[in-house]
């Protein structure tokens, strides 16, 4: 007489325990017998009584974003044993901060192009000239305000020099405004 589990595989946890896989396992509907290294990892670093017993405390409609978050969590740590996902949490962070430093340069160069082409004034203090400004002064270290131009140093990550993107339609590239050129 044929076994039942030659009609239905076992899943990767009961044939990873090598242990028959009865009708209500609790790991059949999580760990398919496709992903077989999926239970490995888990089994790994959290061991399979102590999923078991997590599984058991949850509710049904819980235990399979508990199983991802475990599976991913073990995969982590099966790449980098010391770190696990925190070493990856960090990376993404580091370079969410590189890419706002990009992002914020990004905004200082386009605020002195936009002011490179405004037409000067001489009206008070109150104007659109007088906010770029402003804003330009509270930005620390990202340039300078020399003789009313706002200058930021070379070491952007701007793809070329900016001596060689042509201002005001002037393929020379020369600022022109406020009575003389830099």
């Amino acid at each position: 007489m044929a076994s039942s589990s030659s009609y239905n595989s076992p899943c990767a946890a009961c044939k990873f325990l090598r242990r028959k896989c009865m009708p209500g396992c609790i790991f059949a509907p999580y760990f398919p017998p496709e992903e077989p290294q999926k239970f490995a990892n888990v089994h790994k670093i959290f061991g399979a009584s102590n999923v078991t017993k997590l599984l058991n405390e949850l509710l049904p409609h819980q235990r399979e974003d508990a199983v991802n978050s475990l599976a991913y969590e073990a995969e982590a740590r099966v790449r980098d044993p010391v770190y696990g996902c925190v070493g990856a949490i960090s990376f993404l962070q580091r370079q969410v901060d590189r890419l706002q430093k990009e992002l914020d340069a990004a905004n200082a160069d386009l605020i002195r192009f936009a002011c490179n082409e405004m037409p000067t004034t001489t009206h008070g203090h109150g104007g659109f000239n007088h906010q770029i400004m402003t804003r330009r002064s509270s930005m620390g270290n990202e340039g300078a305000n020399i003789g009313g131009f706002y200058q930021t140093p070379n070491t952007s990550t701007f793809p070329y020099p900016y001596s060689s993107l042509p201002l005001n339609g002037n393929p020379n590239g020369n600022i022109h405004g406020g009575g003389g050129s830099i």
